[in-house]
Order: C-alpha cells, then sequence, then structure tokens
C-alpha cells in the first residue's frame, strides 16, 4: 500500500522547499524504488473526486448550450472548473516574470558605479551594494517564484488530465499563461528601453513582433499537422491492437508479411506528418538560441546608424532586458502556442467523445407492486439508426419470477442484441422494455479479468462460504479449482490464462449467480463447454439454483426446451414463434425432427442434483479451446523495469539507426560551430561595447578616424558572426530533428518485425497492454519528446559551457565559485537522477498495466463499465531539483555581483558587464540544463524498452534455402512418429510419443472433453511450438521447410452459411466491420471467415469446432457442403458435437488411452436406432451409446497410443479462417476420438 503523502503535515518553508520530498529520495538513493515506495495521493487530486467535479461542470454546460441553442464546449467547462486556481498562479507568474524585468536595471546602476568609480565616493559605494543585494534578492525570488508556479501549474494540469481522463497532457497547462504573459512582459521591456536607448529599441522589438507573427502562424500549422498525426496514430495503435489480439490466426496463416507492410504504411504517413511539426519545433527552438542575438544586433546597428551616444552601463541593461524577453517570448511564449494547439485538438476529440449518444440510464427498481418482472413491449431498436435496418422489431413478451424463458433462432437472428436491450445498451427505437429487478448477465464470449478465480467469481461481492460452495457446486468448478496448484486464489491473467475457454464460461456464470440477482440473462453459455458438463450445469444450475429467478436463456441446445417455461423463436431480429414447448408443437414446430435431425446427446435429467463425479481430472489451468489458450500456465508479474542509468550501448543504437556515423560527426561538429559563433558574438560585443564607451566617454575623444575605422571593422565582424550563429543554429535544430525521427520510425520497423517473428508463448507471457504500451506511449515518447528533450538539452548544455568558460576566461578569479558550484550541481543531479529514474520505471511499468486493465475492461465492456487511473507525481521531482538549483545559482549570482564591486579597481568595465549579464542568463539556464540532462537520460528508457522489443526470441525462419514444389503437398498425407510436444522448455508434455498416419483424402474426427487437449495435435503441424519427434506431410519433413511455406499450405475453417447473414447486414457485402468485429454476432464472425478461406485452396484442410456458436441446422448444413465442396481434400475436424462427425466409417475408442480404431457404419445405425427407441432423450444418454463400442470388432493394423496432458494453451482460436475448395463426392469418414 502506498504511503501516507507527507505533504498534507508539511510546514511553509518545507513547501516551499520541497524538503518533504526527503525520504523518498534517499530511499532511491540507496535502493530500487518499488511500488509501495510511493507515497499516496492527496485526497484533492483523487481521480474520483477530480472526475466528478469536472462531470459536474460538464453537466451544467451541456444544460446550457440546450437552453441556448448551441453546441456546448468542453473549455467552458474546464475553464469553469479550474478558473480560479489559474487567476491565483496567472498572479505569481505575472510576479515572477516581472522580476527579470527589474534586474537588469540594478544591473545598469551597478555598471555604472564601475563606469564612474571613485574611491572616495563612500556613499556612491554604498549604494552599488544596495543594488548588489537588490539584484540578488531579485535572482532569489525569481528562483523561489519560478518553480512554485511551474510545480502548482503543473499540478493544476495533473488534475485536469486526470479528470479528462488521461487524455490532455500536462504541458499543456504549465505554459498557458505566457499566453497573455508573453505580450505583456515585452510591453513593460520596450517601455524600459525607450528609456534607456530612445526608438532605437524599436528595430529590435520589430524583429520580436515579426518572430512572434510566425509562430503565431506556425501554431495553426501545427495544430492542424497535430490533428493529422492524432488520427494517424489511432489508426496504427487500432491496427496494431488488432493484430496482437489475433496474432495466431496471422501466423497460422502466414500474414506477417502483409500487416507488417499494413502497420508500416500506416506508420510512414505519420512519420511525414512527424517530421512538418517536428521541424517546425526545431525552428522555435533555433528561435530561441538566437532571436536575442538578433534583436541586440539590430538595435545597435540601428542605434549607430542613428549617431546615438550610448554608455556601457546602458549597453549590458539593453542586453540583459532583451534577455529577460528570451525565456517569455521566444520559448515559453511558441510553447504556449504549441501546447494550446495540441490542447484544441485534445479537447475537440474528448468533446466530441462525450458528446456521443449515450445509453439511457437503466434503473432495474422493483416495480410499485413490488413484483419482479421483464416485460417488453412492442420493441424496435437498431445499432445503426442510419441503415434504416432495425436490429430488432416488434418483440413483446413478459417474464416473471420462477420462469425459464428460452430464446432460439439462426444466426444473427438477433437473441443476443435482445440481452442487451433488456441490460438497457441497445436503446429502442420504438416501444418501450422494464426491467424490475436486479440483473446478472453471462455473455457468450466468457469475460474474466486480471485478478484471483475468486476475485473474478465474487465481483465485489461479500465472501459467504457456504454460498460459494453452492455456486462453485453447481458451475461444475470444484474439480477445476481442486487442479489448479493455488485453487481460488489462482491468478488469471490478461487473456484468461490459465483457464480453459469452458473454464472461463463457468467462472463467468458462477460470478452471475453468486451475485443472487433477480434476473439472470443467459447468452448461450453451453457453447463453450462438453456434453456432460453442459447437462449439469443446466440441471444443478439453472434448473435447481436458479430456479426462483427470471431466467432468459439464449440457447442452441434444442433438448433443454421441454424444459422452458416459455419459447421464442427469433429470425431477422423479429419473433415468428412463441409459446410453450407443447403448445409450439400443436402449432406445426416439429421439434422432434429437429431433435432427431441434430441431436445425440442425452437430455437433462430434470431431477437430478448430484453431478457424477469423473475419475480423472479436468486439468490444472485448462484452456481455452475456442480461443487462443489451452492450458498454459503462465504467470504474469509486474513487468520489471530496468536499472541503473542508461548504457553506452543504447545511445550509440539509438543515434546509428537514425543516421550514419559521417552525418553523426557532421552533426557534432555543426554543434560546435554554432556555440563557437555564439560565444565569440558575446565576447566580440562585449569588447566592441568597451571601446564604444571609450570612443564617445573616455580617452579617445569622439571624432578619432583610426577608431572610428577599427569600430567599423569590428561591426562587420559582429555582423558575420551574428550570421553565422544563426545559419549554424537552424542547421543544428533540423539537423537533430531529422536523425531523431528516423531513429525512432527504424526502432518501430525493427519492434515490429521482432514482435510478429516472436513465438506465439511470447503472447501469453505478456498482456496485450503491455506490448501496445511499448508501441503508443514509448513509440510516442521518440516521436516527439526525445527529439525535442534533446535538442533543447544539447542547445542549454553547450550555452552553459560557453557562458562559464567566457565568464572564466574574462574575469578568471569567478572559477573560485563556479567549481566548488558545478560539482554541488552534479552531485544533485546524480541524487535526483536515481530517484527520478526509477519513478520514471515504474511510471512506464503500471501504465503498462492500465493499458491492459482497460483493454480487459473495454473486453468486457457489457459485463463491466469501469476505468481507473492512479496519479504518478513526477512533477514533483522536477521542481524539487530545479528549485534547489536555482538556489545555488542565486547564490552564485549573489557572489560575483559583490566579489565585482569588492575587485572593481582590478577590472575592465565592459569584462564586468559581460560576466554579470551572463551570470543572470546562467541562472535559470543551469537548472534547465540539469533538468533537461535528467529528462533525456529519463526518456531515453522508452528508447531502451523498444530496443529490449527488437531482440525478442524468435521463432523458426519464414523461408529456408530448401522450398517444396510449387503442387506440394498433392495428397495431403500426414505422419506423426514419435511426437512430443511442450510449450517452452521447463513446462510439461501436452503430447506424448504421438504416432498416427493419416491417408490422404480422409476425413478425421477429434472428438474430446473440453481442455483434453486436442489442439495440440494442430499446434504440432503448424508448428506454433516446435515439436520433439517427426511430421511428415507427404514425405517432406515439416522442420525441413520454412514455416510460410509449411503454413500457407494448410488452412483453419470455420464455416457457416453465410448468405443471408450477407442480404441482413445494411449495406451487404459493403458493410464495414467495427475493431474486431463488435458489429457481427459471434456466429457472423464465423461465416467472415468461411467465405475469406473459399478464396485459398489447399490440399489439408482442419476445422477447430467450427460450429460452437451456430444453430443446429446450420451446422448440418455446413456438414454437408463439406462434404460436397471438400471431399478431395484431407480433413482434421475438432469438435464439441458429436453430431459434427457422426457421419463416419471408423470410430476410436479410448479405454485407459488405449486409442482404437473402429468401423463405424453400424455403430451410426445402432445410435440412431437406440437414440429413437428412447424417445431419442434417455438418461443413458452418450454413455449408454459408448456401452456400445465394446463389442464391435477393432480394425487390424490401425491402432496406437496417444497420451495427452492438459496444461497448456489451445493452440488454434475459434477466429481462425479456412482456405480450401473442392468439389466431388463426398469419401468415407474416420473418426479420431482423444478423450480422457
Amino acid at each position: 500500500m502506498p504511503k501516507p503523502n507527507p505533504l498534507q503535515d508539511a510546514n511553509f518553508c518545507s513547501q516551499l522547499f520541497s524538503c518533504w520530498l526527503n525520504p523518498l529520495f534517499k530511499i532511491g538513493h540507496k535502493r530500487k524504488l518499488k511500488q509501495d515506495d510511493m507515497y499516496s495521493v492527496l485526497p484533492e487530486d483523487r481521480s474520483q473526486y477530480l472526475g466528478e467535479e469536472l462531470q459536474w461542470h460538464w453537466d451544467r454546460e451541456v444544460e446550457r448550450a440546450q437552453r441556448d441553442a448551441r453546441e456546448p464546449s468542453l473549455t467552458k467547462a474546464i475553464m469553469k472548473c479550474y478558473w480560479s486556481s489559474y487567476v491565483v498562479w496567472g498572479i505569481f507568474t505575472f510576479l515572477e516574470e516581472g522580476t527579470r524585468v527589474v534586474q537588469p536595471m540594478f544591473l545598469g546602476k551597478m555598471i555604472s558605479y564601475v563606469e564612474n568609480y571613485d574611491p572616495n565616493d563612500s556613499a556612491a559605494l554604498h549604494e552599488a551594494y544596495g543594488y548588489a543585494a537588490g539584484l540578488s534578492a531579485c535572482v532569489l525570488v525569481w528562483a523561489v517564484l519560478h518553480h512554485l508556479c511551474f510545480y502548482h501549474m503543473q499540478r493544476v494540469g495533473m488534475r485536469l488530465r486526470v479528470a479528462v481522463c488521461h487524455m490532455i497532457y500536462r504541458k499543456v497547462t504549465m505554459f498557458f499563461h505566457y499566453l497573455w504573459v508573453g505580450p505583456l512582459q515585452a510591453i513593460a521591456v520596450t517601455t524600459l528601453l525607450w528609456m534607456e536607448i530612445g526608438m532605437s529599441c524599436l528595430a529590435g522589438m520589430a524583429v520580436l513582433i515579426i518572430l512572434l507573427l510566425l509562430q503565431s502562424c506556425f501554431g495553426k500549422l501545427f495544430s492542424s499537422l497535430r490533428s493529422k498525426t492524432a488520427a494517424l496514430t489511432d489508426d496504427r495503435i487500432s491496427t496494431m491492437s488488432e493484430v496482437i489480439s489475433g496474432i495466431k490466426t496471422i501466423k497460422m496463416n502466414a500474414w506477417e508479411k502483409s500487416f507488417i507492410d499494413l502497420i508500416s504504411g500506416l506508420r510512414r504517413n505519420k512519420i511525414s506528418e512527424i517530421l512538418k511539426s517536428s521541424y517546425l519545433r526545431g525552428m522555435n527552438l533555433a528561435s530561441f538560441f538566437a532571436v536575442s542575438k538578433i534583436m541586440i544586433f539590430v538595435t545597435f546597428i540601428t542605434n549607430d546608424l542613428l549617431d546615438n551616444q550610448i554608455a556601457a552601463s546602458q549597453v549590458f541593461v539593453v542586453v540583459m532586458l532583451f534577455e529577460a524577453l528570451r525565456f517569455s517570448s521566444t520559448l515559453y511564449f511558441p510553447m504556449a502556442i504549441e501546447k494550446v494547439s495540441e490542447a484544441v485538438v485534445s479537447i475537440q476529440r474528448i468533446e466530441n467523445f462525450l458528446l456521443l449518444d449515450e445509453i439511457p440510464q437503466l434503473n432495474p427498481q422493483l416495480a410499485s407492486d413490488g413484483e419482479t418482472i421483464v416485460d417488453m413491449n412492442n420493441f424496435t431498436a437498431s445499432w445503426d439508426k442510419k441503415s434504416g435496418t432495425p436490429t430488432l422489431q416488434d418483440l413483446f413478451f413478459t417474464a416473471r419470477p420462477g420462469e425459464l424463458l428460452a430464446v432460439v433462432g439462426p444466426v444473427g437472428a438477433g437473441k443476443s442484441s435482445l440481452l442487451r436491450a433488456l441490460l438497457g445498451e441497445l436503446p429502442p427505437s420504438q416501444g418501450q422494455v422494464s426491467v424490475h429487478g436486479r440483473i446478472a448477465y453471462v455473455p457468450q464470449q466468457p469475460w474474466v479479468f486480471s485478478g484471483t478465480v475468486r476475485s473474478n467469481i465474487l465481483f465485489g461481492k461479500k465472501y459467504e462460504e457456504d454460498r460459494y460452495e453452492e455456486v462453485i457446486k453447481a458451475c461444475a468448478l470444484e474439480e477445476d479449482l481442486q487442479l489448479l496448484e493455488d485453487g481460488d486464489q489462482t491468478v488469471i491473467g490478461d487473456r484468461g490464462t490459465p483457464l480453459s475457454e469452458g473454464q472461463k464460461a463457468r467462472v463467468s456464470l458462477a460470478r452471475a449467480v453468486y451475485q443472487d440477482a433477480d434476473i439472470y440473462l443467459l447468452d448461450d453459455p453451453f457453447s463453450a463447454v462438453d456434453v456432460e458438463v453442459s447437462r449439469h450445469l443446466f440441471e444443478q444450475c439453472i434448473c435447481q439454483v436458479l430456479r426462483e429467478k427470471i431466467t432468459i436463456l439464449v440457447t442452441h441446445q434444442w433438448k433443454y426446451l421441454k424444459a422452458a417455461s416459455w419459447i421464442l423463436i427469433l429470425k431477422g431480429g423479429t419473433i415468428v414463434q412463441r409459446g410453450t414447448y407443447t403448445g409450439l408443437l400443436k402449432s406445426g414446430v416439429d421439434f422432434d425432427f429437429l431433435l432427431k435431425r441434430n441431436e445425440e446427446e442425452p437430455s437433462p435429467n430434470l431431477e437430478s442434483s448430484t453431478p457424477k463425479n469423473q475419475s480423472k481430472p479436468l486439468v490444472r489451468g485448462a484452456a481455452p479451446e475456442l480461443q487462443d489458450t489451452e492450458n498454459i500456465e503462465v504467470t504474469l508479474p509486474l513487468e520489471d523495469h530496468l536499472e541503473g542509468k542508461v548504457g553506452i550501448k543504447t545511445y550509440n543504437d539509438y543515434f546509428t539507426a537514425g543516421a550514419q556515423w559521417f552525418i553523426l560527426i557532421f552533426l557534432i561538429l555543426v554543434n560546435i560551430a554554432a556555440q563557437v559563433a555564439y560565444v565569440l558574438q558575446d565576447w566580440w560585443f562585449a569588447y566592441w561595447a568597451n571601446l564604444q564607451s571609450d570612443l564617445y566617454f573616455g580617452e579617445y575623444g569622439k571624432g578619432e578616424t583610426g577608431v572610428m575605422l577599427d569600430l567599423k571593422w569590428y561591426l562587420g565582424t559582429y555582423s558575420g558572426l551574428t550570421v553565422s550563429t544563426i545559419l549554424f543554429g537552424i542547421t543544428r535544430s533540423l539537423l537533430i530533428f531529422y536523425i531523431l525521427v528516423n531513429s525512432s520510425q527504424t526502432l518501430h520497423n525493427k519492434m515490429l518485425r521482432s514482435i510478429l517473428k516472436a513465438p506465439v508463448l511470447f503472447f501469453y507471457r505478456n498482456p496485450i497492454g503491455r506490448i501496445l504500451n511499448r508501441f503508443s506511449k514509448d513509440i510516442g515518447h521518440m516521436d516527439d519528446l526525445l527529439p525535442l528533450m534533446f535538442q533543447d538539452f544539447i542547445q542549454t548544455f553547450l550555452l552553459v559551457v560557453g557562458v562559464v568558460g567566457v565568464m572564466v576566461a574574462a574575469i578568471p578569479w569567478t572559477a573560485i565559485p563556479v567549481i566548488p558550484l558545478g560539482i554541488i550541481f552534479f552531485v544533485l543531479r546524480w541524487y535526483f537522477l536515481r530517484t527520478s529514474r526509477e519513478v520514471k520505471c515504474l511510471e512506464c511499468t503500471t501504465r503498462s498495466l492500465v493499458f491492459s486493465h482497460l483493454a480487459s475492461s473495454l473486453q468486457g465492456l457489457w459485463t463491466i463499465r469501469a476505468y481507473k487511473a492512479e496519479q504518478r507525481f513526477q512533477e514533483l521531482f522536477n521542481a524539487y531539483q530545479d528549485l534547489h538549483s536555482d538556489v545555488i545559482c542565486a547564490i552564485f549570482a549573489t557572489v560575483v555581483a559583490f566579489g565585482a564591486l569588492i575587485l572593481v579597481e582590478t577590472l575592465d568595465l565592459g569584462l564586468v558587464g559581460l560576466v554579470l549579464s551572463l551570470t543572470l542568463t546562467l541562472t535559470g539556464m543551469f537548472q534547465w540544463c540539469v533538468r533537461q540532462s535528467a529528462e533525456v537520460e529519463n526518456m531515453m528508457f522508452s528508447v531502451e524498452r523498444g530496443i529490449e522489443y527488437t531482440d525478442l526470441e524468435k521463432e523458426a525462419p519464414w523461408e529456408l534455402e530448401y522450398r517444396p514444389p510449387p503442387i506440394w503437398p498433392p495428397n495431403g498425407r500426414i505422419s506423426f512418429f514419435s511426437v512430443n510436444l511442450r510449450y517452452n522448455s521447463d513446462s510439461p508434455l501436452v503430447l506424448r510419443n504421438l504416432e498416427a498416419f493419416i491417408y490422404s483424402r480422409k476425413k478425421v474426427g477429434i472428438v474430446g472433453r473440453s481442455g483434453a487437449g486436442k489442439s495440440s495435435l494442430i499446434a504440432a503441424l503448424f508448428r506454433l511450438s516446435e515439436p520433439e519427434g517427426d511430421i511428415y506431410i507427404d514425405d517432406i519433413l515439416t522442420t525441413s521447410i520454412g514455416l510460410h511455406d509449411l503454413r500457407k499450405k494448410m488452412s483453419v475453417a470455420l464455416q457457416v452459411q453465410f448468405k443471408e447473414s450477407i442480404e441482413g447486414l445494411p449495406a451487404k457485402m459493403n458493410t464495414e466491420l467495427a475493431e474486431s468485429g463488435l458489429n457481427l454476432s459471434a456466429g457472423q464472425k464465423q461465416l467472415v471467415c468461411l467465405a475469406r478461406a473459399l478464396l485459398r485452396k489447399n490440399q489439408i484442410l482442419i476445422m477447430d469446432k467450427a460450429t460452437s456458436y451456430v444453430d443446429r441446422r446450420t451446422d448440418e448444413f455446413i456438414q454437408n457442403k463439406i462434404r460436397e465442396r471438400f471431399a478431395q481434400c484431407t480433413v482434421l475436424t475438432i469438435a464439441h458435437r458429436l453430431s459434427t462427425v457422426i457421419d463416419c466409417e471408423w470410430i476410436l475408442e479410448d479405454k485407459l488411452s488405449d486409442y482404437q480404431f473402429f468401423e463405424c457404419a453400424s455403430i451410426r445405425y445402432q445410435c440412431i436406432v437406440q437414440t429413437v427407441t428412447l424417445g431419442a432423450l434417455s438418461q443413458q444418454g452418450i454413455h449408454s451409446t459408448r456401452t456400445e463400442f465394446s463389442h464391435l470388432k477393432r480394425k487390424p493394423n490401425i491402432q496406437e497410443k496417444v497420451y495427452f496432458k492438459r496444461r497448456q494453451p489451445d493452440v488454434t482460436n475459434s477466429d481462425l479462417v479456412v482456405m480450401n475448395v473442392s468439389s466431388g463426392q463426398p469419401s468415407a469418414f474416420t473418426i479420431f476420438v482423444s478423450t480422457l
């Protein structure tokens, strides 16, 4: 747990100098920081409080906008929420900048004293000491106010960022006040300059005005570029998210190169826009570097042309006044324009999101008479109002406590939409729906979140042991929890690991049952479980535990309809039949036909309450056979963050990724040249100022021709140095941005290729959010922040080195305070950076958790709508370091000021002015240099994290030198010889000593209990994990060819009837699919996969639970089409339903793991006769059927032993594709049954 925040009890001095952070810095100095070392968030900074506060102002703004018939403005809501903070700290910002304007006046008085030095004038000396004290006080006050203002404005920005869900960056608010402080300060400086040198100052201010106009244009252009890059980033991250989610689909179809091209194309579009915005930033930084020099140059050229006389004291006053404008007008003002431009884009995007239609608030309260009821009356609704085609139309029914309402219908009939309408997620366009009572919902695709099994079931409810045990038993989870190493304390990972899909479905059901709600909405909860578990869930859970509740059950299991109180048959979003089972039979609905044609499973025993114990357990962490995992024991700890400083190798890899060494050397030379020109300009100007003063007021006397000629030469040299400073500064800025943006692009491409070449296991060990964090935030830092900060650091560092060098060269004794103060600076930086770096790493790590949590929440959006962000306070450390650095600089300025007065007799007038002016410049520059160096090193962690992803473990090569013939495999014969399979080196075997031979063009069924490991055979075949032993396809060893050559020749299929579903879509074939196909039902997604597969022709076809989400008639239709179209192919079918593979010639029964093939024609006949004789729904069920296997004659010479261990992820995804088209007469079927 985080520690209490000491800021709450800190005294004034502790808050002023950030002393309350010292304990944390001491910890960070001694060891690596942990999450528990962080301080808790102050109550007024908590996200719930901030969000509710801004939400209240937004709601009021929406109400006012509706009254005034205008669009609501999020900006107005933000300003009304935070105006008081902005006003208070705006005043302090104004006072802070006021001290910068006053400093040149004190400096001028001191230089004037030196210029007119009289050792006998004690009054002038005391007055000079007063000016020195005033100058020192101004510097100290500026240091304290500057960082207090920045810290508190960062805090206001942080609060705003949290309040609008992390969408507006803190930098937006940091520089906001400079939009008005900058121009106001320019007016004040112009007034003071006029008082010093008259109208000559207007030339310099004209340069500033031109620059501000250019920066305003840059701001508009930057805003436009920011909008484009934001949209392109959204597209890239959305595509990347889908790639990571469907990585198995991509790998099994060898689509990696296509997706690399797709994402790289999106990335190239973004990079072109980033380069443009980077060049704008480079121009802004170059203007900061050179604009004060340009203003000074133009001002004094004008002054000389006007033949105005000017003293040295006036020269340095003018220089310092222009320097006072340097930060506010040429750095902070353009940054304010840039950040406000970004803010406008961000606020507009958030505003558009907030203005989206919201679902109506569903208040499931009891009716006035206290009765729990669900009533739908003439209900019509559509997911897409523009389409004109309703999703549901004219629905009406009523359900009361104790009733079981069964909803059936073909794929895409609107069954799931009906449940979501009852949840309030699908608002009506006409009619109404009344739900009185508390609702529990079980989605078709089970959703679990990262946490323990118990926390997933309790879902915030208090733990009650008796009820908990009852729910576990009713949902058939007892054996599963016993087999999990930590029982119900087992941690579930990002994708539900280590649970199977069936186990996730039962956990989802258990969560709903434990809530003890009044109304239960169950969306096909049996599709992911086998026959026996399905029967247990129906008998023990729905018919026993929920018998007094309102239960609305969507199902494809027709055998359960007899137990339903009412049955709704949907088609095309309308109710085509309704009534009881008996009533529908009388009306002509042929349930017997449906049951005979589609059911071989036993009907439920509605009187039974005790499940049959099984001799063998389900699996330790059995896996999702319908999605991405099978029983993979992967723990998902907090992402390890890197320790220590960033290594030289990281810097080398980063820079060489952007340019060749000769370009980097050229960049170094340009940086040196820019700084030499800058330093020489200062030196030359001081020398010229001293000569100018002597010319007019000193020993030369006005009008000596020789001196005048010398002055013109000095002026020409000064002009050349000024032009050189400008050109080198611009070249340096643009070149740095170009190289570093190229580095980001190169690293992104390497990361992308490395990710797509990583084995599937990598994606089980790393949550989606963790991977996306590298491609979003870390790449974003490399694109935007790191080039800016690096350029700023290099520029400032060279300026500091140049300033210190000039000071020491001009007045050597300044080295005395420079050396110890420099040592203190670097010790402070080292002390500060250790903790700052750890906090930055923790922020990156915890941000991955936020992304994972958000991704998980969005996947379960209809189950839970929640998001919580935790505040990090990196800005506190910046304030701590900056304040102490500037206080040290203030002390240094004091030492130099008083030292100059003490040693006035030994110093040159021009050098005194130069050193004092540079000292004041150094005050803000030194701390900024130290801060930016720390920020660059912190940002380099994003580079290091990116480079880490360029060197991931890789799967086998996609292509090898040996390529199979184009017509391979001509027959589709598959042979397994002593095949063992494990998913990583330290995991147990999931296939052991597999020996099997599949003849060409044969149809092989693989049927078994959920979690038995059926798909491990497919994993070995596709080399998703490298198997031990040999697998041959038409006499070619699969490990002797590249992965793409292997995978492209096999297809994985989900098949469904698609024509009617296409006709039902608004734009038919032109309908645009939403992310992850959210606008399709689960069955319709399978249809899309089949349609995609039909475009490819392969000799081997694998169907992995192809009919899990479709109704029985569609299942039968699919099997007929498979027999017609794929007759000449080798087909492997994995299924839960025996009806899917009942048309077979051979069947294999396992007996103590001894698998034997049987001739199946007579078995099929006996099964049909027996089930008809027993009314098709006998209690003997499959057990009775399976007893018939024992007396059948075994086919000789086809007997193999196969051992399955259920611990690893189910490697075949239910969203995978089929890729084969063939026609001809159906061949005999062979069934290969693998069960435990």
